[in-house]
Formats: structure tokens, sequence, C-alpha cells
């Protein structure tokens, strides 16, 4: 049997799956990220038995399945499950509910197994009691970040040298807000820290060797009281990891679960982000290790070998070698490697992507190829690992609109999928889907997860009474639903400022890609903040970041930290190169890759006395120091006195090889007819837009703002004054026609 190539995403508030088998059309599914489906009751049909809308699961018993009733209709019983019959319809339940379900009632299955099991049964038409079929999984999941932000973590034991037991508590002593009277740190990951006696000089020499044993008391003693993970992190391994490694071996053989090494995490100078990256992974280690362990379990001897996870760095990796440290980004990325692929079926190399999902929006910038970073902050932790760079900001359809008793506010907090927004009917509060579906954005008959209007309108009331009963100025209705959006937009466009204009790029040379389920409603408003003339809206906008793990490779980093003169070592940079190339290389193959190429060769260098450093890529010809200079000067406008540089490391990325993305050739242009017109605020006023379905419009489809366009999941904002066409890989085209009618 062919097996299914598979593609799932797991966000904060929705799972994302594509599916496809050789030769077929690919299917789709998005399930709740609470492993749960939204549906409403048709018609009771008896005491424990009622009749569903359409619901895209398969027949057969719902062993461990639940009926959870919403909050917002009054009651949240939870009821078994016993049986579903697709053909009529008939959900059957375990026992009877203490009231009856109403007809109109909205209700959520929840399934026992995980998000991306769930999902991949609904892609495949797999029955609810049936083993998955034989398929390729790339999965990715924001699970780490959020159990980071969450403290949902495992304990950890941290081993130092001694000496350094304060070394996170101290941190870098910076204050984030300087103004702050009353500083509340948060607490440390870590649960226990225990001092190694050991000690080595700047350059790996040893001064004091490190004694094992010394430790097992200690060590009994922790995992006696039920702590199984283990950071080691020794002042200057990552000069020489001897002392690291014995210690993690020993740690390990004692009965820790997870043992976390720093300098086999991030072989890299700076004794206290190496720490910080060895806590993480420690803590985060038990909680997607689970994870993936389940899900694998679902798929099978052969599911398991097969089984990709992608990483914050948009690259593929075996679930054997997935380290926790690595993915808090996996999602993120799934959708940047997603849209440089759309973009470039388009014939778009220089894009903003843009990725709106239901509880926060990330951006990045590329040009041709992906930006990187190599030290990221997540929460209050800081890590060394590779990552593209994407700017989050905390404004999704997710986002709480409110009043604080000053001011309207968009975020950062997010009903998320429990209990949403509010017209998910589980009485959620006022967020940004609600402000859409009120301003007539968003056609409520389009959207798979049942809307109700009546439950925005009540939370939007909930918002204007509280604004009258501080005394402020209440707005008129649509001036204030317009007001939350104008407010998210702004955070939006400021977070692809960042991505651009603070990095020395103007947006205006870029066409901006939307995606995820919120993304094309604001994308044209972006637009005119920007500055930017055309906006791209991929095939499958709504599930770009699952595409995006088709369109990935297995992929591996090789690094080199020299903290060496230029002058001195330039000699030497060509046959490092060669070797890192050769490493990353072998580590792709040994994943599966066969033969793999060299995608990225990255230098990091500095001023001498500087911190901070510059990756660059010498353009061909261009000596390092040149492209150094080039590349300070598009950041900072100018160049200070010649100052001697020191070259801080080098990065070698290879990728197994790709097939080439061939553009798709543009169709003739032809008017679409509209399937109907909807009432809804656009350039700020109520027009009459037309409205178009998605699959309906093929290449060449040419027309006029204000216009919407829906499809399964995502839709589509077409404001006055621009136009939209269909081009020959199928993406909505849209740009800016002042004028046009």
């Amino acid at each position: 049997m062919t097996a299914w190539q598979v593609w799932i995403d797991t966000g904060g508030t929705f799972t994302d799956c594509l599916a496809q088998r050789s030769g077929g059309a690919p299917r789709r599914a998005k399930v709740l990220s609470s492993s749960a489906l939204r549906v409403q009751v048709v018609a009771p049909l008896a005491a424990a038995a009622v009749r569903l809308e359409e619901l895209p699961l398969a027949s057969g018993a719902l062993t461990g399945w639940r009926l959870r009733r919403l909050a917002g209709e009054g009651t949240a019983e939870s009821l078994p499950l016993a049986r579903w019959d697709a053909g009529e319809r008939r959900l059957e339940l375990g026992a009877p509910p203490a009231t009856a379900l109403a007809a109109g009632e909205v209700v959520e299955l929840a399934s026992p197994e995980e998000a991306p099991v769930l999902a991949a049964r609904l892609a495949t038409a797999t029955p609810p009691d049936a083993p998955l079929p034989p398929l390729n999984l790339r999965l990715a999941t924001t699970l780490g970040t959020n159990a980071l932000l969450e403290r949902r973590g495992a304990p950890v034991a941290l081993f130092v040298t001694r000496g350094f037991a304060d070394l996170l508590l101290i941190g870098t002593q910076q204050r984030p807000e300087l103004f702050t009277l009353r500083i509340e740190r948060p607490p440390p990951l870590f649960a226990e820290v225990v001092e190694v006696d050991e000690r080595l000089a700047a350059d790996g020499s040893v001064l004091l060797p490190i004694d094992v044993e010394r430790l097992a008391a200690p060590a009994a003693a922790l995992l006696a009281r039920g702590v199984t993970s283990a950071a080691v992190a020794l002042l200057h391994s990552f000069r020489a990891e001897d002392h690291e490694r014995r210690l993690a071996q020993a740690l390990s053989a004692w009965g820790f679960a997870h043992v976390s090494a720093s300098a086999a995490l991030a072989a890299e100078q700076g004794y206290l982000p190496r720490t910080e990256t060895a806590v993480v992974d420690a803590y985060l280690a038990p909680v997607l290790e689970g994870y993936l362990g389940r899900i694998a379990a679902a798929l099978g001897e052969e599911g398991r070998r097969r089984l990709l996870v992608m990483t914050s760095a948009g690259g593929l990796v075996p679930r054997r070698a997935f380290r926790a440290k690595d993915g808090l980004l996996s999602g993120p990325a799934g959708g940047v490697v997603g849209a440089a692929a759309a973009g470039r079926r388009s014939g778009f190399e220089r894009l903003l992507t843009f990725d709106m999902g239901g509880t926060s929006t990330d951006v990045a910038r590329v040009d041709g190829d992906f930006g990187y970073v190599f030290e990221q902050r997540i929460g209050a932790a800081r890590l060394l690992a590779p990552a593209l760079a994407i700017e989050t900001v905390a404004a999704g359809g997710g986002s709480i609109c409110c009043f604080d008793g000053s001011q309207l506010r968009v975020g950062p907090e997010s009903g998320g999928a429990d209990p949403g927004p509010a017209c998910y009917g589980a009485g959620g509060p006022l967020c940004l889907t609600d402000v859409n579906l009120l301003l007539g954005r968003l056609d409520p008959r389009r959207v798979q997860i049942p809307l109700d209007p009546a439950a925005a309108e009540a939370a939007l009331t909930a918002v204007q009474e509280a604004i009258r009963s501080r005394g402020a100025p209440l707005p008129a209705r649509e001036a204030l639903l317009d007001g939350f959006l104008r407010i998210a937009d702004e955070r939006m466009a400021e977070a692809i400022r960042q991505v651009s204009v603070r990095q020395g790029y103007d947006p205006a040379d870029y066409a901006l890609l939307a995606f995820g389920g919120a993304g094309p409603q604001h994308a044209c408003s972006l637009a005119e903040l920007l500055g930017i003339a055309a906006v791209v809206v991929p095939r499958d906008a709504g599930l770009l970041s699952a595409a995006g793990l088709g369109a990935a490779r297995l992929e591996r980093f090789a690094v080199r930290q020299v903290l060496r003169p230029l002058a001195e070592v330039e000699a030497s940079v060509a046959g490092w190169l060669q070797e890192l190339a050769a490493e990353a290389r072998r580590q792709v193959a040994a994943d599966g890759g066969g033969e793999a190429e060299v995608r990225r060769t990255l230098l990091e260098l500095r001023f001498a006395g500087q911190e901070t450093a510059l990756e660059v890529e010498p353009e061909s010809g261009e000596s390092l120091e040149g492209a150094f200079r080039r590349r300070y000067r598009e950041l900072y406008g100018y160049l200070p006195e010649a100052r001697p540089l020191e070259l801080v490391a080098l990065r070698v990325v290879a990728s197994a090889r790709a097939a080439g993305v061939q553009r798709e050739e543009p169709a003739a242009a032809y008017r679409p007819r509209p399937a109907g017109q909807r009432r809804a605020w656009l350039g700020g006023e109520w027009v009459a837009a037309r409205c178009f379905e998605r699959e309906d419009l093929l290449p060449g489809a040419t027309f006029d703002g204000p216009a919407l366009v829906a499809e399964a999941h995502a839709a589509t904002v077409i404001e006055p004054g621009w136009r939209a066409s269909v081009d020959g890989a199928g993406a909505l085209v849209l740009r800016a026609s002042r004028g046009a009618g």
C-alpha cells in the first residue's frame, strides 16, 4: 500500500493538516489543538443519541471520546461517547445527559489521542477505532513554547561549576522595565542546584579535575525526590567537553531519564546563555518526548521510523535527533518555509511573510533565502539555538479586545482554543475574530467552527458597558470596532518594521505574503500602512504552515567557534569551511537525506572589543572584511574608524537536495461572476462587497475591491482601491489600483 504523505502543524489554537497519496488529490483537516472538534446539534434522536451536522469523521466506535457541553450553553457537562454513524450523522452517547441536548447547541467532541493523530484520521478517512494507514508524517508544534511560557516542564537539577550556583538567578542584571518600582522576577526553571568541584581554564586546560563519584550521593537524593531530568553546564566546557561528557554519562547510568549537557547542545562561548539552553532543554525534554512518543505509538513501527520533526531553523530532523531546545519555533518556521515556496511559485523572491493565526502573528523577511538568528529569547529564557529570524507579536484572531480603564487594548491576552472568541459560543470574551464577524468581514456560513454572531454582539455590549461605567466617552459601535482593527493592524505593522526597517530594508521593496486563518483579512490594511504595493495570498493560506512541512528538507548545521583576529586566521577559513561542510553533509546522510548540498555558508564577524557580531555571506569575489563593512553600513548607516576585525564563528548549513520550484505561467484574464454580495465594513464605511468562492476562482480571474473571498480555512478581505487577480500558481495577487472600480 502506498504510504500517505502527511504534514501537520500544531499551533496554540488550531492544528492544521495536509495529506496526499501518490496520484491523489490533497486532503485537508483542521482541528482544535485541544484534540477536539466543534459541531452543532441538528436534532435530538433519543435520550442518548443526537443527529449532528456534517462531521468529517469516519464511522466507528468512539472509545475514550467525550462530548463536552460548552459553558456558554449554561452547563459544562462532559459525557462519554459510544459510536458515530457518518451515513446517518447519528452520534450515540455512552450515557444520557442531565438535560437534553437541544437543536442548534454547539458541543465539543474530544478525542483521547493527540491533536495530530486526530487530524491524520480525518485527512485519511480512518475510523476512530481503526489503526492509521502507513504514512510518512512531518510534524511541527508549538507545544514546547507553550510549556515553557506556561511553566509546565519537568523539575530539573542543574549541575554547575562550584561558585556559580547563582548564575541564572543573577542573569545579565538587566532591568527590562527601568521605571518599575516593584520588580517581580519569574522563578527559575530549575528545582535544585548541585555545585561540582572541577575547573577548566579559558583555553580548556584542566585546572581542577572532576571527581564524578563524589556526585553519586546528591544525585541519588535528587532521584529519590522525583527529579529525573538534569542539566549539566560547566565553565569553559565549550573549549573541552570531557568533564561535561563524563558527568552526563554518569547521571544517565545512575537513573536520570533526561540529561542535557551544555557543550553538546551549543559549543559556544557564553556561560550564561549556554547554561540557560541546557536548563530549558532538560525542562522541556520530558514534555516533548512524551508527546512525540504518543504520536509515534499511533503510527505503527514503520511510521515511527519515518517521523520527521521541524526545527526552529526551518529544517527537518528524525525524531531520534530532535532536541527540545531546537523546536521552540518549529510551527512558525514551517509557515516561513511554506511562504518562501509559495512566493517562488508566484515569481516573488523578496517577501515579508505575515502569518496571523488564532493566538499570535509571526512575521519574517525572505530575500531569496531565510535569515537566521543563533541566539533567541523565549519568555525569560535566552537560548543558543539556530532559528529563522521571526518576529512574533501577540495579535491573532483570538486576541482579547477590551477597555482597560483608560484605553482600548488588543491582546496580549488571548481567548485561545478554550473558551476562544465569544462567537465560539463557549463564554469567551470579545476577540479580534468577533470584531471581523460583527463588521461583516467574516461570513459565519463559510467557517468550519460554528460561529454565533449574537454571542459576539453580547461581548461587544460588555465592552461598551465597561467604557460607560468608567465615565469615558462611548464611541459609536462601528468606530469602536474599527478602533480595535486599527490597533491590531498597527501592532502587526510594527512587527513587520522590526524585520525590515529596523534591519535596514525598505518594506516597499517586498511583497507581503499573507497566510494563516486571519492573515488575509488584514493584509491590505497592513500593506497600506507599510507602503507595500503587492500582497500574495497563496492557495491553502489557512494551512500554509502545514504546507511548509512538505517544502522543508532534512537539514543540519555545523559550527566552529573561532574568536580570533581575522588577520591571523583568514588563510585557514577555507579549510575550516570544508571540514564543516563535510560534517554537516554526513549528519544529513545519517538522517536519511542522501547526498546533501551545502545551502548556506555564514560567518560572524565584529570589530575588536565589541560584543555583538554581524552575520555575513560574502558575494562572489568579495573579501570577508568587505562583506562585513558592507553589511555594517546597511544596518547602521555609517562606518566607524578603521579597527581590526575578529572572526567569531563559522557556520555551514547542509540540506537534502530538493526539486526545483517552477514558476507557473499566467493565464488569460477574465472577470469571474461573484457568488453574491455582503454588507461589510471596508475602507472606513459600510459597503456592498462582492463575495467570491476561492475554489471557483481559476487562474486569470481578475476583479476589484471591495470584495470578500471565502475558503474553507481562511478568508480574504480586498479593500477598496485594490485589484485582485489569480496567477498561474493559483495564488491571489492583490495590487493597489487607486481609482479602480
